[in-house]
């Protein structure tokens, strides 16, 4: 296959490019991220306008309906810019809700006002126990009359304070299930949970018998399953995307700053352990790149190796990324320790990104896991 980029897509991925210069420079970054919410709804609205609220979303709800390797371009701008907000969980949801509505009239309606930027939703996964496997959720949705009853937590749900709808994975008898739960349900707490990435905020959510009726499953058993790991992989590559577009940014800043910063009258640039830095640099983010975009590309064709490069993908990023963000303070040195710089907040947002969706030991374990079930078939 080609690995390069369409003239079409590149001309997305320059106009995400162009906005985003424009619209999110650093300085507006940081005085988001002071915010409790994380939300600008002003940005909120431009990237609403720009479609990427629904890039990968029907025709028929309001989407463009364009394929994975075009939101990854998108998010790579996205990452290099360390935009903030909701988008990623708001990305997440919407796949989710799609895989597991069905045609139902609400659930359409809703997928509706989530391309067209006017309602956020996020997916409430995680539990403390901090594995993203679905296997391993616990949360009880115990049957009452006309419905369902919430007892337990969820922990680090992104964006949950913005959100007018939360989609949870719950455990019902051995089944999982998917619910769709509003915000404001009664026994429901939401709180803040800091992170070190201020530029995305993450909740805990308290579940005290929240009661919810029986309209509110959008599935349950294997169909929930399946929607899960679908639009947790969508957005796990979205996220490698995002990555990507981070390591970058360190990089063209090392670099740069390399050939400026003088040491004994010479850049430092020309020495040649700076330059071994630059280098390993250089070829983990255009390995990284090469695996995500291959990885959007499979999911999008339905290959039938996509699950594995995916989590390929995830597992290398998340060292990679982690490598490059200290490498580029290694070259900047004492600068790039300070708040006063940009690079600490890459930094923080990739080291946040690492473990998202599942870090690297996660991601192999699971890769592990696809072989193994492949020789036995």
């Amino acid at each position: 296959m080609d690995f390069d980029l369409s003239e079409t897509q590149r001309m997305m991925q320059q106009a995400a490019r162009t906005f985003l210069r424009d619209q999110c420079p650093a300085d507006r970054v940081r005085k988001i991220m002071e915010t409790e919410t994380g939300l600008d709804e002003e940005l909120w609205r431009g990237m609403a306008q720009q479609g990427w609220c629904g890039m990968t979303l029907p025709e028929r709800v309001g989407g463009l309906e364009l394929g994975l390797v075009e939101l990854a371009a998108v998010a790579e701008e996205l990452g290099r810019a360390c935009a903030p907000g909701p988008l990623l969980s708001n990305l997440w949801a919407a796949t989710l809700l799609e895989k597991a509505g069905g045609d139902r009239e609400w659930v359409a309606s809703l997928l509706a006002d989530i391309a067209a930027g006017s309602r956020r939703t996020t997916v409430a996964l995680l539990e403390p126990s901090a594995d993203w496997e679905a296997g391993r959720v616990t949360l009880a949705a115990e049957p009452v009359e006309g419905g369902l009853r919430l007892s337990g937590k969820k922990t680090l749900v992104g964006d949950a304070a913005t959100a007018e709808m939360i989609l949870c994975a719950a455990r019902h008898g051995s089944d999982l299930v998917l619910l769709g739960i509003p915000p404001a349900a009664q026994g429901l707490r939401i709180t803040s949970a800091p992170t070190i990435d201020a530029t995305r905020k993450f909740y805990d959510l308290d579940f005290d018998g929240v009661v919810l009726p029986a309209s509110h499953v959008l599935a349950q058993g294997s169909p929930a399953e399946k929607a899960l790991r679908g639009a947790t992989d969508v957005a796990t590559i979205a996220l490698c995307a995002e990555m990507v577009g981070g390591m970058q940014w360190v990089l063209d800043t090392a670099v740069e700053y390399a050939k400026t910063r003088k040491q004994f009258d010479r850049p430092i640039g020309s020495f040649q352990a700076v330059q071994h830095q630059c280098a390993d640099m250089l070829l983990m983010l255009e390995s990284a790149r090469s695996a995500s975009y291959f990885a959007a590309w499979a999911l999008s064709e339905k290959d039938a190796a996509a699950e594995g490069a995916v989590s390929i993908a995830k597992a290398y990023c998340s060292d990679a990324a982690r490598e490059v963000g200290n490498r580029g303070i290694q070259v900047h040195g004492g600068i790039g320790f300070t708040w006063e710089h940009d690079l600490h907040l890459y930094y923080k947002r990739l080291k946040s990104a690492e473990t998202m969706f599942g870090d690297a030991t996660f991601h192999r374990e699971r890769l592990a896991s696809q072989l193994l079930d492949a020789k036995t078939v």
